[in-house]
């Protein structure tokens, strides 16, 4: 190990490298140089391939649920990709005004200190990331257990327990190879493309053989149940999961070959493919389905495919079976993204930033997502699990786009590569106003907990961040479990010193502090840049 393994040549090639893994005694600078032209070739498919995900699976039953007719739900998927489109905008100007890994965490602590910033990675880590996975993990579940009880719905522990085994052998894959993990993710996106391609090109069939009896004006808009606007809420709340991932490039910021262009081309490529995808495939939907149909289904694309494709109905559960698989793989395959950014802040345990002396790989961290993912599994009720990741996500998206006008009264002479006029986030914070207002008043109790696991955050902050003079016994215990972890997982800490630095005297020096706990000095200094 005579080479000290570096932030800045490491994580280009965790996130993106889909050929080899960081071996010791490569050339870091040239695996680097490979790893983001290939990113800066991809860049579309891959915001693409991060939205597109198993969302557009699950979300059409619980859109149309709160939608109440078949024409108010087209409504809320294009408003909801429009809404999108518009915040992928504001969040292009602070990626690149504030060019920080991270994403929305990063902007949140810069512009509203260092409370703020722990909040929103203290619910990332506690609530968003284990329940985007656990939906994920329970989609795939149902999909796949639904063909075996076509008469009624797979059972509850059942669902739970396959959804488990799906997320534990995903984390084994992510612990052992980043390799493993993109290839897995490459085989597995055929799935949701296939999927995909044949709902829509069914659709198409479909209404080219006249079969659009609920597309038709007099029928979309006749509702199931009383229109009421705390319902329509929570639909765009439903919509807005599906649409999830629309903000991953801002978490690699830096990583990116010239953001100032890419950044913008990714947004208006993909989020209105994205967009057409989503109201094409509900469309296709209503085609072969009645709403009452739709809503009886836990399994919509399955159902679908059972009306439409006869002998060949299989293909569908195996597609949207592969997709989520894949899903759940390339949420685990991100989410350490956010543990670097908050322990290089000192806001989280470095042992969480940690990654594998050979493979690379953020062990610490994945093992604890895959823990509070299968705590999130105790419920196999996707719909509530939805409206609560999906308040909670909008809640901060909102608290983000605020910063970027409290940015530019703040400093209005900051240099911006892209500007965008004040109007796009107004807008978007009347509707965020709008949605967060009126979920509150539709799921009080589902909504009340997400607020209340993000303020338990408060506490932890000042006693675990903002407190600087800790009794020694407190630093000591800390040091110990993160070197008793460092063992177990035979990790180290990234070292984030000058690459340019040669020789192997300095790289054996730089290799043992890696391997160290943070010092207490190294910890003050972060808090006090911090407070």
């Amino acid at each position: 190990m005579g080479q000290a393994l570096k932030l800045d040549n490491i994580l280009p090639i965790m996130l993106l490298d889909s050929t080899s893994d960081l071996l010791p005694g490569a050339n870091p600078d040239l695996q680097t140089r490979l790893s983001v032209k290939k990113y800066a070739n991809v860049l579309n498919s891959l915001l693409k391939r991060n939205i597109i995900g198993s969302g557009i699976f699950v979300s059409p039953k619980g859109v149309m649920e709160n939608a109440s007719s078949v024409g108010v739900a087209l409504i809320v998927w294009i408003i909801t990709g429009i809404i999108t489109a518009i915040g992928a905008l504001c969040y292009a100007e602070l990626g690149v005004t504030i060019p920080k890994s991270g994403g929305d965490y990063s902007y949140v602590k810069d512009i509203f200190g260092g409370l703020a910033g722990f909040l929103r990675l203290w619910i990332a880590v506690l609530v968003i990331y284990p329940t985007n996975q656990a939906v994920i993990a329970l989609t795939f579940s149902n999909y796949v257990l639904q063909p075996l009880f076509p008469t009624c719905f797979p059972p509850e522990n059942g669902l739970r327990l396959l959804a488990a085994v799906c997320l534990l052998l995903l984390t084994w894959v992510n612990c052992s190879s980043v390799r493993w993990a993109t290839r897995v993710q490459d085989m597995f996106t055929a799935g949701k493309l296939l999927a995909l391609a044949l709902i829509i090109i069914m659709g198409v069939v479909q209404v080219c053989k006249g079969e659009y009896y609920w597309l038709e004006p007099a029928n979309a808009f006749e509702p199931f149940q009383d229109y009421d606007v705390g319902l329509i809420a929570l639909a765009f709340l439903q919509g807005s999961f599906a649409y999830g991932g629309w903000n991953f490039l801002n978490y690699v910021t830096e990583e990116l070959v010239d953001p100032y262009v890419n950044l913008p081309r990714a947004i208006f490529i993909s989020i209105p493919v994205v967009t057409f995808v989503y109201v094409f495939a509900n469309i296709a939907y209503v085609t072969a389905m009645s709403p009452q149909e739709l809503l009886a289904s836990n399994a919509v694309a399955v159902t679908f495919g059972e009306k439409l494709l006869g002998v060949m109905a299989w293909i569908m559960p195996i597609s949207v079976a592969l997709s989520t698989f894949g899903g759940v793989n390339g949420s685990l395959f991100t989410s350490s993204r956010l543990f670097f950014a908050g322990a290089r802040e000192g806001h989280l345990p470095s042992l969480l930033a940690m990654i594998h002396v050979t493979r690379c790989t953020p062990i610490p961290a994945l093992l604890f997502t895959c823990l509070s993912t299968l705590l999130m599994l105790c419920t196999s009720d996707m719909y509530t699990l939805i409206n609560y990741v999906g308040f909670i996500n909008y809640l901060f998206y909102g608290v983000t786009v605020a910063g970027q006008i409290v940015l530019r009264i703040k400093q209005p002479d900051m240099h911006r590569p892209i500007k965008i006029s004040l109007i796009w986030p107004v807008i978007y914070l009347l509707f965020w106003a709008f949605l967060l207002i009126f979920s509150l008043y539709s799921e009080p109790v589902v909504c009340g907990i997400g607020l209340a696991i993000m303020l338990t955050g408060v506490p932890v902050y000042f006693l675990g961040v903002y407190w600087d003079n800790k009794p020694q016994c407190f630093d000591v215990i800390v040091d110990k479990m993160t070197y008793v972890g460092q063992r177990f997982c035979m990790v180290v800490y990234p070292a984030e010193s000058d690459s340019s630095s040669s020789g192997s005297g300095e790289e054996g020096e730089e290799m043992k502090e890696a391997r160290a706990p943070l010092s207490k000095e190294d910890r003050d200094n972060r808090k006090s840049a911090d407070c």
